[in-house]
């Protein structure tokens, strides 16, 4: 690796560890998306949509689509599949930077044609044909953020039609034309219907459910949000009728972030700790860096401040596990971020690689301190630092040590 350079002779500080140049990967496919827009008229197959933040309560809203119809549209718009099929960041890139963004600006109570088809493109379950004509044509980039997946070259639509017909589940039907029913009856009533959270998160975001009167836009990084959180909650609720778990750890990674989450014998709780690796790409310092956030067993009042979107993303795949085994317990979840994690790619790596954790084997401990040491033990070995100091700021486990049960009253 001393001597590696990419085939554009870029040096081995860009590779940070990874087998491939994240400069590459990138300019790679703006390259390949341009080969394919040379015109303004667009007729491919739509398996998304976006809504933007700024410039609330007036905001953009896009039909994403290939530039020409493709048979695998579907795998443009789906973060379990990427996930469990291990797709790596260099297709990820590939496959986001396709997606063109064909937008119209909007007030997030009013309604018009162009978001009538977004709203159907959000409901159906597969990808939808539309033909769509363009102000001019597409600007060429990667939009890259935190909270939400990549997406490619934009333009403003002048004209839009659905030319197929789109494949409405009738329970998402049944969601959608009950203006009585809230949105939070809607996420839960879908969610156990088998609908993912990406698919619950684009109902949101395109005022397709919830009271008539309250039906707005919601810009798509808050939706991810608010739809992790709910699903969490619901799950929450069922746990706190089951016994507690025995002490276990799960460890897993994807894209680079690696999860170790330890389960204590207690009633429901849940913290969070993101660390950046030192001397990274990352986090430049010498020193280890991260964001925490904590909630009991009643919950949070209100928004996380620290470790934002990746709280609620994290912490649903557990509630899900806990679900399944019917047992609640209290939850100390670290996240380490590593160099293999070149490109921002959305919330969604956090909510996948937790679930990759999830699902691997646990290992179970007599006792907390046994658990604590194999903690330190793989961190220092695979990360190469010491925790003792995020162990020490922890709250869940100051109430371990200092609560006091109620079988110690008999």
């Amino acid at each position: 690796m001393e001597n590696k350079v990419c085939k554009r002779g870029h040096p081995k500080v860009y590779w940070q560890g990874r087998d491939f140049c994240p400069v590459c990967a990138k300019s790679d496919a703006v390259f390949k998306v341009k080969e394919k827009l040379t015109t303004d008229n667009i007729n491919g197959n739509a398996p998304s949509v976006f809504v933007g933040h700024y410039g609330y309560p007036k905001l953009n809203v896009g039909i994403l689509s290939p530039a020409e119809k493709v048979d695998d549209a579907f795998l443009y718009d789906a973060p379990r599949i990427w996930g469990s099929e291990n797709f790596e960041i260099p297709r990820l890139v590939d496959l986001r930077s396709s997606l063109l963004n064909s937008r119209f600006q909007i007030n997030v109570k009013e309604s018009n044609k162009f978001l009538d088809i977004t709203q159907e493109v959000s409901m159906a379950s597969k990808p939808v044909d539309v033909e769509i004509n363009l102000k001019e044509k597409p600007k060429f980039r990667l939009n890259l953020d935190p909270f939400t997946a990549p997406t490619g070259p934009r333009g403003t639509i002048v004209k839009a039609d659905i030319t197929s017909n789109p494949k409405i589940s009738h329970k998402v039907d049944k969601v959608v034309d009950d203006i009585d029913l809230k949105a939070v009856g809607g996420i839960k009533y879908l969610y156990k219907s088998g609908f993912d959270e990406n698919f619950l998160t684009k109902l949101l975001s395109t005022a397709s459910m919830g009271l008539k009167k309250n039906r707005k836009l919601v810009p798509t990084k808050w939706s991810i949000t608010a739809v992790d959180d709910q699903v969490g909650k619901l799950k929450i609720q069922e746990i706190k009728d089951y016994n507690h778990i025995d002490y276990c750890a799960y460890f897993g990674n994807y894209l680079g972030n690696y999860y170790i989450i330890m389960f204590f014998p207690d009633a429901w709780s849940y913290e969070l700790f993101e660390t950046f690796a030192p001397k990274g790409y990352w986090n430049e310092t010498a020193e280890i860096k991260y964001t925490t956030d904590y909630e009991g067993y009643e919950g949070r009042k209100d928004y996380v401040h620290e470790t934002a979107g990746g709280y609620y993303a994290a912490r649903l795949p557990i509630l899900e596990r806990l679900s399944k085994l019917k047992r609640q317990g209290s939850v100390l979840c670290l996240r380490f971020i590593t160099n293999e994690y070149a490109v921002h790619l959305g919330v969604w790596v956090v909510r996948e690689a937790t679930r990759k954790a999830m699902k691997s084997t646990p290992i179970f401990f007599s006792d907390k301190e046994l658990m604590l040491k194999y903690a330190k033990v793989l961190v220092k070995r695979k990360f190469n630092y010491d925790i003792d100091n995020l162990l020490r700021k922890s709250i869940l486990l100051k109430q371990i040590k200092e609560q006091r049960k109620i079988n110690e009253f008999f």
